[in-house]
């Protein structure tokens, strides 16, 4: 049993008009709702490359800070061409590059679809991506200059 305010059917702005319903407001075209999960999809996309770009950079310096940990109680760790050290910061480094990579492709990406729409589009994911640029950064030069 279906109830008088249940709306059957496809969902359109014609169907929506209809109702009367007092200060109703025209449902978006089916173009501004693809663009809008466009937009979704790339700012996922955006923290995806974020939380791993993340994972690296706090592994590489996890590595750094134990493997120097080890070595200063006492133990010896065989000479290697590429110690922890290096391979921290390889992996510190690593995090940085993809990070841009894709702070710029998410920043083509919203220039497209502003260029599509004519609006100003704004993501909030850059700002993560920003904060995680910085402590990567930060993280690099701590394992370089050995802190």
């Amino acid at each position: 049993m279906v109830s008088d305010d249940t709306v059957t059917g496809p969902l359109n702005e014609a169907t929506y008009m209809d109702n009367d319903v007092s200060g109703a407001v025209p449902l978006p075209s089916t173009n501004e709702l693809a663009l809008e999960r466009n937009r979704l999809a790339y700012d996922r996309t955006m923290m995806a490359w974020v939380r791993t770009a993340t994972s690296l950079i706090s592994f590489g310096f996890t590595i750094y800070k134990f493997f120097e940990y080890v070595n200063q109680s006492g133990q010896t760790a065989p000479q290697r061409r590429i110690g922890p050290r290096e391979y921290g910061m390889l992996m510190i480094i690593t995090g940085v590059i993809v990070l841009a990579i894709a702070t710029f492709e998410h920043f083509r990406a919203m220039r497209q679809i502003r260029k599509m729409t004519g609006r100003r589009i704004y993501s909030i994911a850059t700002i993560p991506a920003a904060l995680i640029s910085v402590l990567g950064l930060v993280a690099l030069i701590a394992v370089w200059l050995r802190f």
